[in-house]
């Protein structure tokens, strides 16, 4: 089972397009130490990404049972139950007011609110009728899941985030007309859950905690996808550094659907989740010192 899961978002995210990420001449004209300080990054972005597959800081948790609802796949209409369950080692989303879901839902792109849960791995339950079907647990902070219960607007938004976060990662399509089933918290039993007490490098996940990034500026930045119409190859992230000598002052970690950078000493720092699975073991980041702009590209795995 793996560990923590990240976040779940709407998947209404619009590609945006732009020029290409570096003009070929600056390129061309890249001294000898920027070849060597971008070998240093994307050896430091290897180094990251084998630290996080191999030694992940994680406990095991318990969760508790909160609200089942029963879907089925498409078009095949097998049926499947979502246990969202609740915990208190799942951080809570931003505090968001119902009068702010609603302009969200509203919005052009609501993905920018994210949701953290951990997204179990499914496991076969049978159902009141005698039959087999496929359940999965989804954890989400017990705070949250108690707002969700007082409204149905947030219910229906969580379930929504739930089933769009089990079909990004399992590559599955799910019915919209789901039944919150009223007798039944659960379906089958509430398994031990995984999720990272310590944080990846540079990433602080749980129990965030007052640091030296709080002085930190957020730095300007801007997301395009190749290519920027059809099926995306890679995402590709250009971040604005202007005062930041060298990509050594960098600390930059790449996730599955997270980016987090930080320019020493307490200079920029951005946090941000994107649309995309991404292969963050092989991302390559270039840092232009002419340009002062930091280049990383990531292979997409699954939109």
């Amino acid at each position: 089972m793996k560990p923590w899961e990240g976040s779940g978002s709407l998947a209404c995210w619009r590609k945006l397009t732009g020029p290409n990420m570096t003009d070929s001449s600056l390129l061309n004209s890249e001294l000898e130490l920027q070849k060597q300080e971008e070998l240093y990054q994307q050896l430091l972005l290897q180094t990251m990404g084998k630290l996080q597959t191999q030694t992940p800081d994680s406990k095991s948790i318990r969760p508790q049972p909160g609200m089942c609802v029963k879907t089925f796949t498409e078009p095949g209409k097998e049926k499947v139950f979502i246990n969202i369950c609740q915990s208190g080692s799942v951080p809570p989303p931003p505090e968001l007011s119902r009068e702010a879901l609603v302009d969200l839902l509203q919005s052009e792109d609501p993905s920018g609110y994210r949701v953290p849960m951990s997204l179990g791995e499914p496991h076969m339950e049978v159902d009141n009728s005698s039959q087999s079907c496929t359940v999965y647990d989804v954890v989400i902070n017990q705070d949250f899941f108690q707002k969700c219960q007082e409204d149905t607007l947030f219910q229906q938004f969580v379930i929504l985030v739930s089933a769009e976060g089990l079909e990004n990662k399992y590559q599955l399509e799910l019915s919209r007309d789901w039944k919150v089933l009223k007798n039944r918290k659960f379906l089958g039993s509430v398994s031990e859950q995984n999720i990272r007490t310590k944080s990846r490098p540079i990433i602080q996940v749980l129990q965030p905690q007052e640091s030296s990034t709080a002085s930190c500026k957020r730095p300007k930045f801007r997301l395009l996808v190749e290519p920027p119409t059809g099926d995306p190859q890679n995402l590709i992230a250009e971040i604005e550094l202007p005062g930041v000598p060298s990509s050594r002052s960098l600390l930059l970690d790449v996730g599955e659907d997270r980016l987090v950078l930080t320019a020493r000493p307490s200079l920029f720092h951005l946090d941000i989740f994107h649309p995309f699975l991404v292969d963050q073991e092989n991302a390559v980041a270039q840092f232009n010192t002419q340009t002062q702009v930091l280049t990383v590209t990531m292979s997409v795995v699954s939109s």
